[in-house]
């Protein structure tokens, strides 16, 4: 099936529910305690939604709950494809595109990353004000004329940011804020890399977002962006780095990460 009738389709399974979400949120790994705050959630699995992606990766459920967290009807992706996977940085298209038919205006991206800074510590979350396309990949390669032309000053919008800070300030959690480089994985940098990231102006590194963040951009969304920091950047401390540690973090992490949503997302203007 060709992408647009795949999310016509996606589309209308989500109307048929008679759900309107205002907000998406798209949880990476440590984000899904979240889930657990949905009002009347109702769960579709992306294997019913053929413009979503086939998941493989530990810590993905890979299903879309729809509800209301704070009053407001959002949409949570638990779950995303990356990159990494296969190579194919449109991974997620057919997800967002479907998100943007269905009135969906606004996309929160949460991950787990890697910090480049010492004074953010394993545990931290930090509010994404730009990104590094390391890895120099578009999800936009195959879009016709000038339309792949797309403007990314303020990719990550402002307003959001500013409110995300002060939600978060309001419920005694700390917002950092630094600058998210993309690279490519699956492997982890080498302390090379990380120094390399550090003197580009990088606080925090990872695997995701930024395509999506493009794709949003591309389908007129906002982006509001959030990193988990799990680890310290290769070299910077004597941790052995591995995805399980990574996921072992996340958990550990997941109580904040709930509470600094449920305060954020009822303060976002959308």
């Amino acid at each position: 099936m060709s992408l647009q009738p795949a999310i016509s389709d996606s589309a209308a399974r989500i109307r048929a529910t008679g759900r309107a979400p205002q907000l998406a949120i798209v949880l990476g790994s440590g984000w899904d305690g979240i889930s657990s705050a949905v009002d009347d959630p109702l769960d579709i699995p992306y294997g019913e939604l053929p413009a979503f992606p086939k998941l493989a990766i530990a810590g993905h459920a890979g299903v879309l709950r729809l509800g209301r967290i704070g009053g407001r009807e959002v949409a949570l992706l638990r779950g995303r494809k990356h990159t990494y996977e296969s190579g194919d940085a449109a991974a997620m298209k057919g997800a967002l595109r479907t998100l943007a038919a269905i009135g969906c205006g606004t996309v929160l991206l949460t991950n787990a990353a890697g910090s480049l800074d010492p004074a953010m510590r394993p545990g931290s979350l930090m509010l994404i004000e730009d990104h590094l396309n390391i890895v120099q990949r578009t999800p936009l390669h195959d879009e016709p004329g000038n339309e792949r032309f797309v403007n990314m000053a303020d990719a990550y919008d402002p307003a959001l940011r500013r409110q995300a800070k002060d939600a978060a300030a309001a419920a005694g959690i700390t917002l950092h804020q630094g600058v998210y480089a993309w690279v490519l994985g699956p492997q982890f940098e080498t302390p090379a890399e990380i120094r390399m990231l550090q003197r580009l102006g990088a606080q925090a590194v990872g695997m995701s977002t930024v395509a999506e963040t493009i794709l949003c951009r591309h389908a007129g969304l906002k982006v509001l962006g959030i990193s988990m920091l799990t680890n310290m950047g290769c070299g910077m401390e004597a941790e052995v780095l591995s995805h399980a540690h990574t996921l072992n973090t996340a958990d550990a992490t997941r109580d904040t990460a709930a509470k600094a949503l449920q305060a954020i997302i009822p303060a976002l203007s959308i």
